[in-house]
């Protein structure tokens, strides 16, 4: 919700809406919201548009911001949708939410306390329990079935079952099941038992019984199988005859199936009572195996699935369905396609004993081929139990220790997944075992069955090794049953069934409907509104969501990595953020997020930051304070939150900043703290004088104040009187003495707050007034504040007990460190002595451990760490030890980025297998990067390797693959370096052979052509003569690895050609020749024949050749044959023919049969044979012909050219009238066009005029014809519609006429009438027969007639594709189809609604296409929901159609709209139904018409116009109707800013200040400065500045690499550009450095004067730099440089140069060295210990200083007797092992200056 402008303040925003809320009927219901809004908004409640009123039942409680509704005693009437309405001056806002109030459930009258029964033992008070669970039961169809539960538990549960998961009345009419509720004398507990009548096939399923009570539910399921009678007729008299698959009257479907692969055949039918299914393979009924699985699925189809489809399972399967209504048919035709390549011998289905072995072989065609073996699915490895051998081309496989689990489907697969498949077989105890894994829904039932070889065996069921309970097992004859109702995850696991030592086991998976989370809400914005508020936008997810949802807002703190969940909104639009929703005051960030049942969506992050203060209230408040005279006050407060506030003494503010301060010099001390909420003031060592006094603590919103109250202690302390300070060494006598005002008043002492005790170590002792602390023997850890308290008051020793002088070691010089921000500081210095305590100091102040400085102690060495430097860490630190000190200068830079390689985004292409590297370099060695790839940090593996080497950082890819393609990330802080790698596969390369092969070959050899590639996974593809080859029997192709293989297993001479292996990138080619053996003719051994045929005759010339393939040519006479009907060349093995069936005289000649190598002459020789008669072979019988009827004689010769002669009676005849003689080939035929008594005789054809040639006789007679009649009657016929008819009759003679007649009209021939004869029979055949074509068919034969009837029965008219449920939207047009088996009448088949027939409808049509028939209703309406159907005599099928009222839907959007400051902009929608009332928001307030906001309506389409628009008015403009919500994007866009005025160049000297300056037209834009095309940032040399409209460039310290061009942009305006001249700067000297004179420990100071102020110096002494320190200080002041050395020393002494860039002064240092005096002497008398060692110690004036060793006068030299040590000005003499001879006087001279020891030995 925005904030308005003006005065008005902000409108109504809800922080929580109200959630809907679901209670009991007499229960209390309460809605509760948060609303915000300035003024205080009014809230009202509404219902059905009415404004509610406060009752005796509801009220509207209010808190602050949060208000509520409370109905009380809610009735039914009370549900609906409550809205809460805010209004104020600024706008107004709703929130809407439902309360549901539900019936409570119907209780049972409870007995009297005397009469109610105990409870049942086993139910107890709670959850139900199953007493009694269902019984799984196998029955016969027809049989009547009784399932019997009982439950107990306390209410008594309800009772209720279920089918499958389906309500029982859902499946069945009433009358095939009753529910029979148990009396209370039955037994404990609730009983329900579920009754049958006549069960059915479709009855068999999984029936669950539930149990339900106000404390759980608890169910319990067992399993019914309904089996089909073996042979008995049904004694149900309504149901249908057993199944009959009669043969379809239509063309099956076809489906095509590989060898090997799976086919699925699924039959979905419906009907009432529900169909019985029956599966058929070629007219026979399946049964279930291994192969053949038969199951219904979850959307009620029936399923047949043939695994591992073979040759032999090809054929028509039939779904055949049936119920007592009728029955109805489904039929696919599977045609499983063989591979070419094919098993020489397959697998053999084989059976083994449990315990024994089981031996699967087959044969591959080549020995080559490699196979894999497989138990259906899994692959199986060759080990212990999986033998696997290869013999050549056999293939075997030995299963051993066989086990009910090895029963199934075992495969041997070649390449290209050809298989061949064979069942095995175990024989054991367990004959049917469980399926290896079975996958269930969340939710549904999962059945397990085992058969077992003997009945009522005992066995057990576990699941991953925990028996599972009885309730759920059923143990049936030879079956045993687990049935596990509404399975869970729990269920899930590996189920056994155990029988003695056999077992099979399943793995069940319970599977979980997945759900997707919510998608993120889109256009997310942030709004600075009024002070400490911020306004949030956002939109709906897109897609929206299909369950509720709600979104959480969520906030971070800039700086912290924590996400804190602000509060959950259920509608999208505006929220408006409070300063009173964060703790503490800070910049805050938002995300959001939509949140569902399903999961959670990304988070949308809001961009920017908004500030926030919190409003605190006082928690604990300020209280009075009494104290004791010298006590610390100490006054404290809690808030409600973290806020800073201020303390005030009497009025006075006490400063907050400092840890420790006083309220004026000499005055109250004061200590202030803030932990958290907590506010602390503490007053230290208050007095008299301070009582009264009046403390406050302020902050905004929170004002408090107390009172500090002295009171007087009864006993005071004189002495003494204010804290004591003393310091002591080791060892000291410590002695702390406190005097009271009264005698043996008693007192306690505390040491640092604590009690002391005493010990032979510390002892009190009080003597009068007097008490002491003595401590006999002081260590250093006694060090601390020592307190002597009595009644109040208290006396304050602070004791120092220090060890001796600790010396520095390491580092003598001033050490001078330069760092950069976050990089890791370590100071360190080294003491002479270990337990040497050391103080680290920071510009004065001694620093203290915290998690940014660390204080470590390592032997001798002290180290101060700066684990991550900042700017502010920066200073001089001192290390304290004793009396000196080592100074440390740390100087913290801040970079402005710490990559320094790359700039920008690198891309590296690379191919798989190759090195990639990433490198980033780094401004500092330790810096620590993180590696990212695509968001996801990477995780170093031998894959992926991540190296450090001082400022580089690379990630290393060994060997890169496709996969490690996309955006690396090399990240530091904020900063980041990209890589983008994109992988790509290597070219193939072919690394054998190079060149070309060629290969010769004979005929029938193996030849094998080898490619080997640089890469394993290339594709490569043959190719022969230009042409892809094919893998076959002949060719095969191999791979293994790199390596591929073409080989040809027989090469045949046509094989030969060129071969290329083609790999992509590069090919291999190889040229084969085969080359045939010799081909000789082996039979027969002559080579020339002579053979002598007949003519005509049939001519077979044959010879053997080899090898058998031979070719062969025929020659005639030299010219080469071809074959034809006349001559026929044949091959069949080794034997060549050629074959003249019918040769001729001109046939004869010489034949060549001719191979490569050799040929053999064949010489024909045919002879002409007499003339014989060929047919009739015998005489014919005599031929009677009546007078005028014609009579035709022929025969046939054996030679077409021989003459013949007729004669009648013995006369030769010649052609005249009436008689011809005709010669056609070798036929001659006489013919005597009307026969007379004279014609009668006997003839003969003679070949020839020679006597004794061959001759013919035919005998002629010549009579009256007989009478014509019918000698067999027609025969009535019945046939279906569509088959044939065939009426056959008899006449007499066989040449009869006859006439057929079809109801009296002659029927003559025709497409759909055939007539025939055969002999004496007529035969009339109709071809299919219509309904129209029954009658009466009749047949007339001379005066004689015949008749019979045709009746055609009608054929069924079925439903191939039944109705499917419809659901459309009110308005649509819809359409039902159904497809029919045959092509029907019209009006075959009609429509009905709720069974009865379509009223007359302008909206409804339907239509006939062939096979289809159609229903149409256009623009279907609430009215036209209901159940349709489409019957015809035979058969029907329904449908639901649903109709949902017509949706509300966008039609045209809106659009996102982008407009200047000041103008107007148009919102427009359109919808998909007219006279829609809808709201208009903007950033989620409502919208009213105004002068600048215009809201119009028309039809379908509404509109927004906005005028005088802001920038402030930017946001989400957004139109709600119902539940419709739809929103565009509003972008207000500022008036281009212009720039005003534009920088000028400029002149400036090196090391000066240079500021550009510009002036824009607007306050609010940013500019970028840019030099030379480059975009400059703000570092400490360059500040960027805007004052007002004003933008300055100010560039300090200039040097020459600031010279240059520099430019200015807003926008697309731009200024410039202007040029920077840098000038040298000129430095001279003005007064030049003076030479100086001192003493040894004294000081010296240099000036020089240089003539430009802004110069920096450099100092020298010897040559060597100077550097500001402890002896040196260095100062500038203007142009004059300062030098003073302090502390000096002889050495110092030299020469002093200044040097200003060029200019340099030259001055003299003079030291005048101190005499050497010694400081500390040793002891005059020193006692030793023989064998131990000496050691006496001098300390001289300074360091460096000589001194000499003597003992007895005589100088002293080291060795292993003495040894001289220097420490600075400490020196030591060690004598070692000290002998009686070592003792005497010792001296050591320092200058003019000596002392003297006497060494005294003692021992032996």
């Amino acid at each position: 919700m925005k904030a308005s402008s003006g005065d008005q303040g902000s409108p109504p925003c809800f922080l929580r809406f109200p959630r809907p809320v679901r209670v009991v009927s007499g229960a209390e219901a309460e809605l509760k919201c948060v609303v915000l809004g300035e003024p205080p908004p009014v809230v009202v409640w509404e219902k059905g548009g009415q404004q509610l009123a406060a009752s005796e039942r509801l009220s509207f409680p209010a808190d602050g911001a949060e208000h509520g509704l409370l109905l009380s005693g809610a009735l039914p009437t009370d549900a609906g949708v409550y809205v809460c309405r805010a209004r104020n001056a600024a706008g107004e806002a709703y929130a809407a939410a439902a309360i549901t109030v539900l019936e409570p459930p119907a209780s049972e009258p409870e007995p009297q306390p005397a009469e109610r029964p105990l409870p049942p033992p086993g139910s107890g008070e709670g959850a139900p329990v199953f007493l009694t669970g269902p019984r799984s039961q196998w029955v016969l169809r027809g049989a009547e079935v009784v399932l019997m539960c009982r439950a107990g538990g306390l209410p008594e549960p309800t009772l209720y079952w279920e089918k499958d998961g389906m309500a029982l009345d859902e499946v069945w009419d009433s009358g095939h099941f009753a529910l029979e509720p148990g009396r209370a004398e039955d037994g404990p507990g609730a009983s329900l038992a579920l009754r049958i009548f006549a069960a059915r096939l479709p009855d068999s399923g999984v029936y669950v019984c539930h149990a339900r009570n106000a404390h759980g539910h608890a169910q319990a399921g067992a399993l019914l199988q309904v089996q089909q009678p073996p042979e008995s007729p049904p004694a149900d008299p309504d149901e249908a005859p057993a199944p009959v698959v009669e043969p379809l009257k239509c063309a099956p479907k076809t489906f095509w199936v590989n060898e090997g692969k799976h086919a699925k055949f699924r039959c979905y039918v419906m009907g009432k009572p529900e169909p019985e299914i029956e599966w058929h393979w070629e007219g026979l009924p399946l049964l279930p195996d291994r192969r053949r699985l038969m199951y219904r699925d979850r959307d009620g189809g029936f399923v047949l699935k043939v695994l591992y489809c073979q040759a032999k399972d090809r054929g028509l399967y039939v779904c055949a369905a049936r119920n007592s209504a009728g029955q109805t048919l489904s039929a696919v035709q599977l045609h499983v396609k063989e591979p070419r390549l094919r098993f020489t011998r397959p697998l053999q289905d084989v059976e083994g004993r449990e315990h024994g072995i089981a031996v699967l072989e087959c044969k591959v065609p080549n020995s080559r081929i490699p196979t894999a073996w497989f138990r259906e699915d899994q692959r199986l490895l060759p080990c212990r139990k999986y033998e696997q051998i290869e013999e050549g081309t056999v293939r075997r496989l030995i299963i051993h220790r066989l086990k009910a689990d090895d029963d199934g489907v075992y495969l041997c697969e070649m390449r290209g997944r050809v298989r061949t498949v064979a069942n095995v077989t175990v024989k054991g105890p367990i004959l049917k075992r469980l399926p290896r894994k079975l996958d269930v829904l969340e939710g549904e039932n999962a059945v397990l069955l085992v058969e077992t070889l003997e009945a009522g065996v005992q066995g057990w069921w576990s699941r991953d090794g925990e028996e599972l309970p009885a309730i759920c097992q059923t143990t049936s004859g030879h079956i045993h049953a687990l049935v596990l109702p509404g399975v869970t995850r729990e269920d899930a696991g590996e189920v056994t069934f155990s029988l003695g030592n056999s077992r099979t086991t399943a793995l069940l998976r319970v599977k979980c409907v997945k759900h997707s989370p919510p998608g993120p809400p889109v256009s997310a914005e942030m709004f600075k509104g009024q002070k400490n508020t911020v306004l949030l936008t956002w939109k709906p997810p897109e897609p929206a969501p299909e369950t509720p949802f709600i979104y959480r807002l969520e906030r971070q703190e800039v700086g912290s990595e924590d996400w804190i969940q602000c509060f959950s909104i259920e509608k999208a639009g505006a929220v408006e953020v409070p300063g009173d929703c964060v703790p503490s005051e800070g910049d805050y960030r938002f995300r959001i997020c939509a949140v569902s049942g399903h999961g959670r969506s990304p988070h949308v992050v809001f961009h920017g930051s908004a500030h926030l203060v919190p409003t605190a209230r006082l928690v604990a408040g300020l209280e009075d304070v009494q104290v004791y005279n010298g006590e610390d006050a100490v006054f404290s407060l809690d808030l409600s939150t973290i806020i800073q506030g201020t303390w005030f003494l009497n009025g006075e503010e006490l400063k907050s900043n400092e840890p420790e301060g006083q309220v004026e010099p000499g005055a109250l001390r004061y200590h202030v703290e803030q932990k958290g909420l907590q506010h602390r003031l503490i007053l230290h060592a208050v007095r008299h004088q301070d009582s009264g006094a009046l403390v406050g603590f302020s902050c905004p919103g929170v004002q408090d104040s107390a009172a500090l109250t002295i009171q007087e202690s009864p006993v005071h302390i004189l002495s003494p009187q204010n804290k004591v300070s003393l310091t002591f060494t080791t060892s000291d006598r410590v002695v702390l003495t406190c005097e009271l005002s009264r005698v043996d008043f008693p007192a306690t002492w505390y040491k640092d707050g604590q009690k002391v005790e005493e010990s032979e170590l510390l002892v009190v002792k009080m003597d009068g007034r007097k008490h002491r602390l003595i401590l006999p023997e002081a260590k250093v850890q006694d060090s601390g504040e020592f307190e002597c308290r009595t009644e109040g008051v208290s006396a304050f020793f602070d004791v120092t007990v220090q060890d001796p002088p600790v010396h520095i070691v390491d580092p003598r010089e001033h050490v001078f460190v330069h760092a950069i921000t976050s990089e890791c500081v370590m100071l360190a210095c080294e003491v002479d002595r270990e337990d040497a305590p050391v103080r680290w100091y920071k510009d004065g102040q001694e620093v203290e451990e915290n998690d940014f400085v660390v204080l470590e102690s390592e032997g001798p060495h002290r180290r101060l760490v700066l684990p991550a430097t900042q700017p502010s860490d920066g200073g001089e630190f001192q290390c304290v030890a004793g009396d000196e000190r080592a100074y440390f200068t740390v100087t913290i830079t801040d970079v402005s980025s710490w990559i320094v390689y790359p700039s920008g985004k690198v891309y590296v292409a690379a191919v798989r297998l190759e090195r990639v590297v990433l490198t980033c370099e780094l401004c500092r060695p330790w810096a620590e990067v993180r590696w990212t790839k695509d968001g996801e940090e990477v995780v170093e593996s031998p894959a992926l390797l991540l190296q450090k080497e001082d400022t580089i950082r690379r990630l290393v890819l060994p060997a890169v693959q496709l996969e490690d393609s996309g955006e690396y990330l090399c990240e530091i802080d904020d900063e980041s370096a990209s890589f983008t790698v994109t992988v790509t596969e290597p070219p193939v390369r072919i690394l054998y052979p190079r060149d070309e092969v060629a290969l010769i070959a004979v005929t029938l050899e193996c030849v094998v052509l080898m490619c080997e590639l640089s890469r394993e996974d290339a594709l490569v593809r043959w190719y022969k003569d230009g042409l892809e080859v094919e893998e076959s029997e002949s060719l095969v192709l191999e791979r293994d690895g790199p390596r591929c293989r073409l080989v040809l297993p027989a090469a045949q001479p046509e094989d030969g050609g060129e071969f290329v292996c083609d790999a992509g990138d590069d090919s291999a080619f190889f040229t084969v020749t085969v080359t045939a053996p010799p081909e000789r003719i082996v039979h027969p051994a002559a080579r020339s024949l002579d053979l002598h045929f007949g003519a005509p005759g049939r001519v077979e010339l044959r010879c053997e050749v080899a090898p058998a393939g031979s070719q062969v040519r025929w020659y005639k006479d030299g010219l080469e044959v071809e074959a034809s009907d006349a001559l026929q060349l044949g091959a069949e093995g080794p034997t060549r023919t050629l074959t003249l069936p019918h040769a001729q005289p001109e046939d004869a000649g010489e034949y060549v049969c001719e191979t490569r190598d050799e040929a053999i002459t064949f010489n024909v020789i045919l002879a002409e044979p007499p003339v014989q008669f060929l047919a009739p072979e015998t005489a014919p019988s005599p031929l009677c012909v009546a007078p005028g009827e014609p009579v035709v004689l022929s025969c046939e010769l054996s030679r077409a050219g021989a003459p013949v002669i007729w004669s009648h009676n013995g006369k030769p005849m010649q052609e005249g009238e009436g008689l011809e003689l005709h010669a056609e080939g070798p036929r001659r035929v006489l013919c005597i066009q009307a026969a007379g008594p004279a014609h009668a005789g006997h003839y003969t054809c003679q070949s020839g005029a020679a006597p004794g040639a061959p001759s013919l006789s035919f005998t002629v007679q010549v009579a009256e014809p007989l009478p014509v009649k019918l000698v067999s009657e027609l025969t009535p016929l019945t046939v279906h519609e569509g088959d044939d008819a065939t009426f056959r009759c008899e006449v007499s003679p066989p040449d009869a006429d006859v006439t057929w007649l079809r109801n009296g009209a002659v029927v003559t021939p025709g497409p759909r009438v055939e007539m025939a004869q055969n002999g004496s029979s007529r035969i009339l055949t109709l071809r299919g027969c219509q309904l129209g074509d029954a009658g009466t068919v009749t047949v007339r034969a001379g005066s004689t007639a015949t008749s019979a009837r045709l009746h055609v029965r009608e054929t069924e008219l079925l439903f191939l594709r039944r109705l499917q449920d419809v659901r459309a939207e009110e308005g649509q047009d819809v359409c039902l189809e159904v497809e029919t088996g045959r092509v029907g009448a019209v009006g075959a088949v009609r429509w009905v609604r709720g069974g009865q027939p379509l009223p007359h409808d302008s909206r409804l049509s339907m239509a006939q296409d062939g096979h289809i028939h159609r229903l149409f209703i256009h623009g279907v309406v609430l009215a036209d929901q209901g159940t349709y159907g489409c019957e015809s005599h035979h058969d029907r099928t329904l449908a639901r159609l649903s109709v949902r009222p017509r949706q509300l839907r966008v039609l045209r959007p809106l659009e996102d709209v982008t407009i200047s400051e000041g103008g107007s902009a148009t919102f427009q929608l359109e919808l998909s139904q007219e006279g829609v009332t809808g709201e208009w928001a903007r950033g989620g307030v409502r919208l009213h018409p105004g002068p600048k906001c215009q809201i119009h309506s028309e039809g379908q389409s509404h509109r927004l116009v906005l005028s005088g628009l802001g920038l402030a008015d930017s946001g989400c403009v957004s139109f709600t109707a119902d539940s419709l919500r739809c929103a565009a994007r509003l972008v207000v866009r500022e008036v281009p800013v212009t720039i005003v005025r534009e920088p000028q160049d400029l002149e400036v000297t090196e090391g000066d200040t240079a500021t550009f300056e510009c002036e824009l037209s607007q306050a609010l834009a940013d500019v970028t400065w840019e030099k030379e095309g480059r975009v400059l940032t703000p570092s400490p040399r360059l500040r960027l500045q805007a004052l007002g409209t004003r933008r300055l460039l100010q560039l300090r310290r200039c040097g020459h690499s600031d010279a240059g061009t520099y430019s200015c942009a807003v926008g697309t305006a731009r200024a410039g550009p202007v040029r920077l001249t840098v000038r040298d700067r000129t430095v001279a000297v003005l007064s030049e450095l003076r030479s100086v004179s001192a003493r040894e420990g004294g000081s010296a100071t240099f000036e020089c004067t240089v003539s430009e102020a802004e110069t920096t110096g450099r100092w020298e002494l010897g040559g060597r730099p100077l550097r500001p320190g402890a002896r040196v200080r260095i100062r500038q002041e203007g142009k004059k440089h300062i030098l003073v050395l302090s502390e000096l020393r002889a050495e110092d002494a030299g020469e002093v140069r200044f040097q200003a860039g060029p200019a340099q002064s030259l001055a003299l240092l003079e030291v005048e060295a101190l005499p050497l005096q010694m400081c500390r002497r040793p002891p005059r008398e020193k006692t030793i210990l023989v064998g131990r060692r000496a050691v006496l110690e001098v300390t001289v004036s300074r360091s460096g200083g000589h001194v000499c060793w003597l003992r007895e006068g005589a100088e002293l030299c080291p060795g292993d007797k003495y040894e001289m040590r220097s420490h600075g000005p400490t020196h030591s003499l060690v004598i070692h092992d000290v002998r009686p001879e070592d003792q005497g006087t010792y001296c050591c001279q320092a200058g003019q200056d000596s002392a003297h020891t006497r060494l005294l030995v003692e021992g032996e």
